[in-house]
């Protein structure tokens, strides 16, 4: 199996989900998402490891990497390539020492300082970019902080925060090459013509998104 890490290095979209039908997760991966991450707030354990047991699967299967949310004692249980924490979850060194160093740890930033103070963290998000309900309470950073990123960030980093068809060449155009997005999947009604949407070149998007005329 490539490495994970290497996997990461060529990651360019990233879903972040609840539990989801199959044939949603299968379509999106089709598409070209590169990264599941299962996010079950509250969730009982046993919950969790029974929704990640098919996102696994899937991912296996199309070569995408497979991360949990906030629970790096759930890793081993679940298969998971890594987890993801936020700035008030586990501290990343914690985490490690649970999880190990061949998996993954991803941290969320929300400033300049947070972004430089990264260490030990695989991957970076960096957000949200814009307001999204799936953050309620914390303030947009905008573009600017995806420009601190692409200037100053030492790992693989995500742009995140409701972006979609409408604003992702604007965040690529502010130096993001990778982004994550919950929304622009998850509601949408094709969900594989969604994500190739997302990856596809500013002129090839139109094609994507619409289909042909």
């Amino acid at each position: 199996m490539e490495d994970r890490r290497e996997r990461l290095l060529g990651a360019r979209l990233y879903l972040v989900c609840d539990r989801r039908p199959e044939e949603f997760l299968a379509g999106a991966l089709r598409g070209g998402v590169d990264i599941v991450q299962l996010r079950c707030k509250d969730a009982p354990d046993r919950d969790v490891i029974d929704a990640a047991g098919p996102i696994r699967l899937l991912c296996a299967e199309h070569g995408a990497l497979f991360i949990l949310n906030d629970r790096p004692d759930l890793v081993d249980a679940t298969g998971a390539d890594g987890v993801h924490l936020g700035q008030d979850d586990m501290r990343v060194a914690l985490a490690r020492e649970l999880i190990g160093e061949d998996r993954l740890i991803g941290l969320s930033t929300h400033s300049p300082e947070q972004i430089d103070g990264a260490a030990g963290a695989d991957y970076i998000g960096v957000g949200p970019v814009h307001e999204t309900p799936t953050k309620p309470g914390r303030p947009a950073v905008g573009l600017e902080l995806v420009r601190y990123a692409a200037a100053h960030a030492t790992v693989p980093w995500f742009a995140i925060g409701g972006i979609g068809p409408d604003n992702v060449d604007a965040v690529r155009g502010a130096g993001a090459e990778r982004v994550a997005v919950v929304r622009a999947l998850t509601e949408a009604g094709d969900p594989e013509r969604a994500a190739l949407g997302l990856r596809a070149a500013p002129r090839d998007r139109l094609k994507a998104t619409v289909g042909p005329t």
